[in-house]
């Protein structure tokens, strides 16, 4: 089993620390400061309440886990013995390279270091490194301790031993991860995910629709469908001739914008940035907040149940 250290107590951070505990792993968690730390303590304590609270182990194991988990302004505490580390500092390329550097000064040559990017190259991240064959990115998807995917991307140089280490890794968590062949930006799911939204925005802009109703033609629709089949999936069930055909007189009215649309770029030069300032498309009371997050982390927590479920029946 590796021994794993995260750098950066954030909301990642600490969300990945649960999920390695909660598999039966030690785990060593880097803050920058006494309040990064702090903050992460309680993200930890209202995470594993609401897991316990939802019977997907009991108080006494939350307590287990929490105890697995070492939080330390200490950088070399937290790297101390460790054959796996996972960063997850702000997206600041600078920021990242010198880290490594760091890093690479004091660790020995095959302690594997993966970068929870969720857009830069692994290539351009290990410019500058002595062994970018050792780095490889583990990109988790919020919040890391409920979302099963992972993606795993090899720059020009990670050695295929890499990309088996991290996979194994990422299974002992009982994760999904899945593997990228091409270093492509945003890698799998942000692809897909801001296809859609760049739809869902040139819907609004011209009028097609309210911003509730093409909510609504997602979650009522191919919302439902998406949890069991993805895309690919989906259009054998439906037949390829139809999903060939649609696709020949369809894409041609689709989106191509090459930036963010006149409503999201209008929102946010008025820094009506959504959910953390109060307005965005929608009007964010904090109630309303509380509550469609609480609804969001319950679903969240119903699939994760049924993963584990069918996972103990394999």
């Amino acid at each position: 089993m590796e021994k794993i250290s995260i750098i950066g107590a954030g909301t990642m951070g600490h969300s990945i620390a649960l999920s390695a505990a909660w598999s039966g792993q030690v785990v060593n968690v880097y803050g920058i400061n006494e309040q990064d730390i702090e903050n992460a303590d309680r993200g930890l304590h209202n995470k594993l309440k609401v897991m316990a609270d939802n019977e997907l182990f009991s108080m006494k194991q939350a307590m287990e886990i929490r105890k697995s988990i070492t939080l330390t302004t200490s950088l070399e505490e937290a790297i101390a013995d460790s054959t796996f580390i996972i960063e997850v500092v702000p997206e600041i390329l600078d920021l990242k390279k010198d880290l490594y550097k760091r890093l690479e000064n004091v660790i020995g040559d095959e302690v594997i270091i993966a970068s929870n990017t969720s857009g830069f190259k692994p290539s351009l991240l290990a410019e500058g490194m002595k062994h970018p064959e050792r780095f490889v990115v583990t990109h988790f998807w919020n919040p890391g301790h409920l979302i099963p995917l992972v993606e795993v991307v090899k720059g020009e140089h990670t050695e295929e031993e890499t990309v088996l280490r991290a996979m194994e890794v990422l299974k002992a968590m009982k994760k999904k991860p899945i593997v990228l062949n091409k270093e492509i930006p945003g890698f799998i799911g942000n692809r897909l995910q801001y296809a859609l939204f760049r739809e869902a925005q040139a819907l609004l802009d011209a009028g097609a629709a309210s911003k509730e109703d093409i909510d609504a033609a997602v979650t009522y629709s191919i919302g439902r469908r998406l949890p069991v089949t993805g895309p690919l999936m989906t259009a054998d069930m439906g037949g390829l001739d139809v999903f060939s055909a649609i696709s020949d007189y369809l894409f041609e009215d689709l989106s191509t914008d090459q930036r963010s649309g006149e409503t999201l770029s209008k929102l946010v030069e008025e820094n009506k940035l959504g959910d953390k300032s109060g307005e965005g498309f929608y009007s964010w009371e904090p109630a309303v907040s509380a509550e469609l997050n609480n609804e969001r982390e319950q679903t969240l927590i119903h699939f994760l149940k049924n993963d584990l479920k069918a996972g103990a029946s394999e």
